[in-house]
This record gives structure tokens, C-alpha cells and sequence, in this order.
């Protein structure tokens, strides 16, 4: 098993606990160990102290100056998939190397080690497979478990974070198998990049429950398991048996799920959510990241929380969660539950969603309009509802191109002054609408935020800046504020508080000002956030740390990629 292992990072860091007990590997040994490597930064009296005379050459190279030797190399790579490959090989080489220069060039490399490169990354897991990171388990083998974390060698005081996926829906690109490992690792990259998570302290973990891509199973090199996905008990069994292994293992640790199906994700935060620390980034990452932006929309119209009319195109578990965060905000903005929820309409590809709807799935049903509402002889497509209900608010999860046309959105501008309108699904190719069209079609009165990398559009004078609804602004500070309280649970108090404070660093003042902050200075906005989400978990009452100083508790937690 390559990392994570028992590596502490002794005397390989600036700040930030790594796991206790950590013994000397020497020689080749040291150099095979990711965390441990320091390449040719090594000095000669740690060459002669290691037994590593002779196996490097003679220089001695800063880190700094093999940082920039690595930002070379990766700059002369052909296309953006060559470059995840060699980010990936330098991260089995040197993990402090790896993490300077994600964090160095953190805006850059993060659609390089995420979305959207990570899905062609995917889709090549098992042909560019070269060495296993992480934690692989089987549905086959459910014994192995147990046994498969005890072989980390880490005690319960040990890992602070463990992100899980069993792949059945990534990003837009569907279901891959074990290939979906890439999704937790790439993860934890941000969460260490962006809020200083420590590395040696993480575990990426693959629940391969089988898959339902035949071309996988068809596949002679694929290197998952070949057979249907599970489900029913046995997926269930599997799922219990391996959050009681982490839950009595690493009893201080947040367990993230990320990129489950519609049905299970729900159904799996459900039934854990209120017993053990645990966040679904795809329904609570990306509703509250979405709710920071609708905030600073309602600071820049005027028009409170409980006067929104929301549509939502696109009712799966990011669109359903988008719509929660937005009901409860609605909520504590005066209105009662059931008077919040008729203020959201969702749509999805067979149209509003009604008590009726064929197929209609346990989470969407609270949001399913009354049959009577909506006559069978009125269309119950985007447009006709766009035209009918006039939304002050439009979300796109759809991974419709283009969904979000011309008439729609200038129908939405006819009814409101200054409409909200949120593109939200990636990568470009799923987009509902771009904002330049979006701002054109409504002559710069639109406020706009979109799911990808876009550069300012420039409108009649004005230049707007476009925010980006990347979940990354809020899921590494939430993390890391659940790990210096060592909060039970997440509470929805947390994710008002991590949404609360993304918003917060956003600059309003000039005209065409994006509705969130930029990407680029992540590690400070995440400083920022898990301060508001610890002092949250305090009055929540669910923090189990001392917390004396949390600004300095927090500064003291963030690992640096720097060499003892």
C-alpha cells in the first residue's frame, strides 16, 4: 500500500500534527517514501545520517528552486491530461514538492488536478495506472474492511479527514468504476492545498461496489471489480461496515462522501449525518457555495431572502441541495417551511416536477407542485415555467448545454430588474447558459455566476467580473474548521456560517463586481471560513476541542509544504 501509511511528517513541515511514531526509513527506502523524499534537497549531512551517499547527485537544491524546476517541466507537457500524469508522478515521488507547487500556483493547477481535467483522468485509470494510493475496498470482500485501514498503521488520534466514493455519478461524466479514486485523491489535494489539511493525515478511499459501464467491464486492463454494480442490502451492509470501521478507528475524523448516486448519497447522509461528523459535498458543498452567491445578490438588489422565486433546472442531488440551502435561508429570513418550499420550483428533464411525475425520487418530493397548480394542457417545460412563475433567481444543473436560451432568460428580464442567474454545470460543454449571452440578453442587468473558469466580459463600458460557484471556496474551510473543533457533526448551522463567510469576502462595491471571491487566494479565504465554522460548532454546541485562540489554533493546523 502506497501512501497514506504510517508517515508522519517529522521534521518535513513548518506547522501542522503529523501521526505520531514515525521511524527512519534510510536509504532507498526514504526515497521511495513520498512524504519523506527530498530529492536532491537533501544536505550532506542528512545524505551521510540516511545512507543516501552516492544515490543522489552532488547539488544541493532549495526548495524553491526545485519548485521551479517542476513548474518548468509541468509547463512543457503537450496538453492538460499530460499534465494531471506528471502532477500525479511527482505527488508519488514528493508529496512537499507536489503541495508547494499546487500551492504556489494554486489557480492554475486546480482545474489540472480537479475538475475538469480529473475526468479525463479518470476515464485513463486504468490504462495510465502506475502505482495505488489510497485505500481500495471491495464489496466482494467486505471482511477486509477492518483489516484494510488497520494495515495504515495510523492510531485514532492520527487522521483528521477520510474522503470516500463509491463513482457512480462523477462530475458530468457519469460512472467509472474504481477509476473514481482519482476523485478522492484529487479532493484531498485541494483540501491540503487550499486549507493546509496535512497529507499524512488524510485517507482517500475507493468503495468499488462494481459498475454499470459496460465498456469498463469489457475493458482487459480495467482494474476494478468486473461485475454490475450491488445494491440493495448488500450495498447497504457494505456502506455500514465501513463507516463503523472509520467511526471506531479514526473516531476523530470527518468523513466526506463525494460523487454518489441521487438516491444513495441522500440516503447515506441521512442515516449517518446526525451520528458521526460527516458532509456530502455534492448536496451541502454545493448548496451552501450557491446560497453564499444568491446573498450577495440580495445585498446588491435589495429584494430579502423570503421575496425570492426560485427555479431550479436540473433536480438531482446538487440541484435538490441547491434548493434546501436556499428553503432553510428562506426560513430564517421570517417564512414558515412550507411557505419557503412553494417559493422553489424545480424542474427536471421530463418538466416541473409534480406530485404526479412519474419516477419522482423521496428527496424531490417535498418540492413537487400540487397537480392541480399546473393544468395538463399547459406546458411544464423551462420556458413556460420561466414565463409563469417569474423568477427573481435561476439555477442550471442540468448539464443541459445551453438550456438556459435567449427567450428564457429574456423572459425572466422582463419581470425582474436585476434577475439572478446561475450557469452552474461543468465543464463548458454542460453549460446551461455563458454570461456574456447572459449579460447581453439582458443589457448588463443580470447577475451572474457560473460552475467554470471564465474571464471578465466586457459590456457598453463596463467589465464584470464573473464569480466562480466552485465548490473549492468552501468545502476545504469547512473541513478544516470541522477538524480544529473536532466537531461531532456538521451541523446546517456550520454550512450557514461557511456560506455566510464565503460571501463575506466578495467586494460588491464597483459595478459588474462578482458575486463570490476569487479562487486565487484560497488558503486565506479558507483560514477565513474555518474560523466562522468553528466558532458555529462551539455555539452549536458540538465542538470537543478547547477553543482558546481559534485564529491561532487554526494558523497552528495548517500544515506547510516545506522541508525540516
Amino acid at each position: 500500500m502506497v501512501p497514506p501509511r504510517n508517515r508522519a511528517s517529522d521534521g518535513h513541515n513548518g506547522r501542522g500534527k503529523g501521526p505520531a511514531g514515525r521511524r527512519d526509513p534510510g536509504g532507498r527506502a526514504l526515497l521511495a517514501d513520498p512524504l519523506g523524499n527530498k530529492g536532491n534537497a537533501f544536505t550532506q549531512e542528512e545524505r551521510d545520517r540516511h545512507g543516501l551517499v552516492g544515490m543522489l547527485p552532488p547539488a544541493v537544491l532549495s526548495l524553491e528552486l526545485q519548485a521551479r524546476r517542476a513548474w518548468e517541466q509541468l509547463r512543457s507537457q503537450p496538453d492538460d491530461l499530460a499534465k494531471n500524469v506528471y502532477l500525479e508522478q511527482l505527488h508519488d515521488r514528493n508529496e512537499v514538492l507536489y503541495f508547494r507547487l499546487l500551492t504556489d500556483h494554486l489557480t492554475e493547477l486546480l482545474p489540472i488536478v480537479y475538475d475538469p481535467t480529473v475526468g479525463e483522468a479518470i476515464k485513463r485509470y486504468s490504462h495510465e495506472y502506475r502505482r495505488p494510493r489510497g485505500v481500495y475496498l471491495s464489496i466482494d470482500r467486505p471482511q477486509d474492511v477492518r483489516p484494510a485501514f488497520e494495515a495504515l498503521g495510523l492510531g485514532p488520534d492520527d487522521v483528521d479527514l477520510v474522503v470516500a466514493t463509491d463513482a457512480e455519478q462523477l462530475l458530468g461524466i457519469g460512472d467509472w468504476g474504481v477509476g473514481g479514486m482519482q476523485i478522492s485523491v484529487g479532493k484531498l489535494a485541494v483540501y491540503t492545498a487550499a486549507a493546509g489539511i496535512h497529507p499524512g493525515r488524510a485517507v482517500p478511499v475507493m468503495l468499488d461496489v462494481g459498475t454499470g459501464n459496460q465498456a469498463l467491464l469489457n475493458e482487459p486492463l480495467y482494474v476494478g471489480n468486473r461485475h454490475s454494480r450491488v445494491r440493495g442490502e448488500d450495498y447497504d451492509a457494505f456502506v455500514a461496515a465501513f463507516v463503523e470501521a472509520v467511526g471506531e478507528l479514526f473516531p476523530q475524523a470527518l468523513l466526506h462522501w463525494e460523487d454518489f448516486g441521487p438516491g444513495n448519497g441522500r440516503r447515506i447522509l441521512q442515516q449517518y449525518g446526525e451520528k458521526i461528523c460527516t458532509f456530502n459535498d455534492d448536496m451541502q458543498g454545493t448548496g451552501a457555495i450557491t446560497l453564499a452567491c444568491v446573498m450577495n445578490a440580495v445585498r446588491v438588489t435589495g429584494t430579502p431572502m423570503r421575496e425570492q422565486r426560485v427555479v431550479v433546472f436540473g433536480a438531482g442531488t446538487a440541484g435538490v441541495g441547491i434548493a434546501d440551502q436556499l428553503r432553510d435561508a428562506m426560513v430564517r429570513d421570517g417564512l414558515d417551511r412550507k411557505e419557503a418550499t412553494r417559493r422553489i420550483w424545480c424542474v427536471d428533464r421530463q418538466g416541473l416536477l409534480r406530485r404526479s411525475t412519474e419516477g419522482l425520487r423521496d428527496y424531490q418530493e417535498p418540492y413537487a407542485r400540487p397537480d392541480d397548480e399546473w393544468p395538463d394542457d399547459r406546458p411544464a417545460d423551462l420556458p413556460s415555467v420561466v414565463d409563469q412563475v417569474r423568477p427573481t433567481v435561476l439555477v442550471g444543473t442540468s448539464t443541459q448545454h445551453g438550456a438556459f436560451t435567449e427567450d428564457v432568460v429574456r423572459s425572466m428580464a422582463r419581470h425582474v430588474d436585476r434577475p439572478v442567474v446561475l450557469p452552474l454545470s461543468n465543464p463548458t460543454e454542460k453549460i446551461e447558459a455563458m454570461p456574456a449571452d447572459v449579460l447581453r440578453w439582458t443589457g448588463g442587468r443580470a447577475l451572474v455566476a457560473v460552475g467554470i473558469p471564465v474571464p471578465p466580459v466586457e459590456l457598453d463600458g463596463t467589465t464584470y467580473d464573473i464569480g466562480q460557484a466552485n465548490n473549492a471556496l468552501l468545502y476545504p474551510g469547512l473541513g478544516l474548521g470541522a477538524v480544529v473543533a473536532r466537531a461531532e457533526r456538521i451541523t446546517d448551522g456550520m454550512l450557514q456560517a461557511a456560506a455566510e463567510a464565503v460571501a463575506g469576502l466578495a467586494d460588491l462595491s464597483q459595478p459588474g463586481s462578482a458575486l463570490l471571491p476569487e479562487v486565487e487566494n484560497l488558503r486565506t479565504s479558507s483560514a477565513v471560513v474555518a474560523a466562522a465554522v468553528v466558532r458555529r460548532a462551539e455555539a452549536d454546541g458540538v465542538a470537543r476541542a478547547g477553543l482558546d485562540d481559534v485564529i491561532q489554533q487554526i494558523q497552528d493546523a495548517m500544515w506547510q509544504p516545506e522541508y525540516g
